[in-house]
C-alpha cells in the first residue's frame, strides 16, 4: 500500500514516477478519493463577476494594465439570474470570482450580492468568494452576509519563485498574501488555496513543497492546474523554456493524485484549465481524485473578456450547453453528480465539527 510521502525528496520522487509505479499511484489515490470523500462530484456554479483588477501579476491576461482586454463588472441583475439558475440546475453552490480589488465600494458592493442571493434563494446556495486579498474586516463582512467558503490561490509557496511571476512592488507581497489566508481561517471560512504547475523557473521541488504548504495550512480545499500561456503577458516571452503542454498536463494529475493520497478527505477542483490541453483533461482530473467541477455560469457576452490564459474552453457555451458536457465527463469518469448539495469537504467538518445538512442546506441557512 501507499502511503502518504511526508517530506520534499518522497514527493518528488512520486511526482517523477512512470509506468508500473505512476499507475500504483493512480489506483491509490482513485481508491482513497472513494473512500474518504465519495464518488459523488460536487458542481459549483461559476460567476465570473468581474475583469477589473488592481494587480499586475506576470501571467495573468487580466492584469490591470492590459490595454487590449475590455473591462466589465456584471450587473446585479444578471448575477441574481445566475443564482436562480445554479439552484434551479441543481448546483446548490456558487463560486462569484473576480479581478482583486480592494476598496470599500468593491466591499459594499459583494455584501449586497450576498444578501441579496441569500434573500432571493432562501439561503439555499452555498456560496463560495474568488476575490483576492483583503482585509479581516471586509472577510468578515463577506461571510456574515452569507459567504462560506474563500479560494485564494497562493500560486506558489517558494518566496523567490513568487517574486519571479509578479512585479517586485507594493501590490504584490507574498507575506500579505499568505496574511490573508490566515485571516480566512479565523473568520471561520472553508479555506481554499491552491498553485500553477509547470511555470518557467518552477522545479519539482517547488511543487513538493506547494503540496507540503497545502498540508501544514490544514487546507480544505484546493485548485490547481497547468499554467497556460497568454501571449498578452510579461511571462509569455520564456515560453520558450516552459515544459510541453502534456507534459505540464501529465504532472498536474500527478499532483492531484499524490494530494489526495496526501489529504484524504479534502475536496479537489478538477481545474478548467486542463482541459485547454487535453479535451479529457477534467475527467482525467476526477480519476485522479478530483470531486469538485465548476460549470461556467457567466453570461456568454463576459466569458472571452474573462481569460486569464489562451485557449480557455467553454467561452462561447451557454450555462445549459456547460452543465450537460461537465455531466456527461461525470459519467465517463465513473462518478456521480452531488446534485442539491453544498459538498463541504470532509476534511472541514472532522476540523471544525460543523456537519453539513443532509439536505445540502436547501431548507436551512446557508452558513
Amino acid at each position: 500500500m501507499l502511503d502518504a510521502p511526508s517530506s520534499r525528496g518522497e514527493i518528488v520522487r512520486l511526482l517523477s514516477a512512470v509506468g508500473a509505479e505512476r499507475s500504483r499511484l493512480f489506483a491509490r489515490s482513485s481508491a482513497i478519493k472513494r473512500e474518504r470523500v465519495g464518488n459523488k462530484v460536487y458542481f459549483r456554479g461559476l460567476l465570473e463577476y468581474s475583469n477589473r483588477c488592481v494587480k499586475e501579476c506576470l501571467y495573468c491576461g487580466i492584469r490591470g494594465s492590459n490595454p487590449r482586454v475590455h473591462r466589465y463588472t456584471m450587473m446585479e441583475g444578471e448575477v441574481m439570474e445566475a443564482a436562480r439558475y445554479a439552484l434551479a440546475a441543481g448546483y446548490a453552490s456558487i463560486v462569484i470570482q473576480g479581478g482583486e480589488i480592494a476598496s470599500p465600494a468593491r466591499t459594499r458592493e459583494i455584501t449586497r450580492l450576498l444578501e441579496r442571493i441569500g434573500e432571493a434563494t432562501d439561503n439555499r446556495l452555498g456560496i463560495t468568494l474568488s476575490l483576492g486579498e483583503q482585509s479581516r474586516e471586509t472577510l468578515e463582512e463577506w461571510k456574515e452576509a452569507g459567504a462560506r467558503r474563500y479560494l485564494l490561490r497562493v500560486e506558489t509557496s517558494n518566496p523567490d519563485l513568487y517574486a519571479r511571476i509578479h512585479p517586485r512592488d507594493a501590490r504584490h507581497d507574498f507575506e500579505r498574501r499568505l496574511e490573508t489566508l490566515r485571516h480566512l481561517r479565523a473568520c471561520g471560512y472553508q479555506v481554499g488555496t491552491g498553485c500553477m504547475i509547470g511555470l518557467p523557473f518552477q522545479t519539482l521541488d517547488d511543487l513538493a513543497g506547494d503540496l507540503l504548504f497545502f498540508r501544514d495550512i490544514d487546507a480544505d480545499m484546493i485548485g490547481m492546474g497547468p499554467y497556460v500561456e497568454h501571449a498578452d503577458t510579461p511571462l509569455y516571452r520564456h515560453r520558450g523554456i516552459l515544459l510541453p503542454p502534456l507534459a505540464r498536463l501529465h504532472l498536474s494529475l500527478g499532483m492531484i493524485a499524490v494530494l489526495r493520497v496526501m489529504m484524504k478527505d479534502i475536496n479537489i477542483v478538477a481545474a478548467t484549465a486542463l482541459q485547454a490541453i487535453d479535451k479529457l483533461g477534467r475527467e482525467k482530473a476526477l480519476m485522479a481524485g478530483a470531486n469538485i467541477l465548476m460549470p461556467n455560469i457567466t453570461p456568454v457576452r463576459y466569458r472571452e473578456d474573462y481569460l486569464l490564459y489562451e485557449n480557455k474552453p467553454c467561452v462561447d457555451e451557454a450555462a445549459d450547453q456547460c452543465k450537460e458536457c461537465l455531466e456527461a465527463r461525470v459519467r465517463l469518469a465513473g462518478d456521480e453528480i452531488g446534485r442539491g448539495e453544498w459538498g463541504d469537504s470532509p476534511h472541514f467538518a472532522l476540523r471544525t465539527g460543523k456537519k453539513e445538512p443532509a439536505d445540502g442546506g436547501m431548507t436551512g441557512k446557508n452558513q
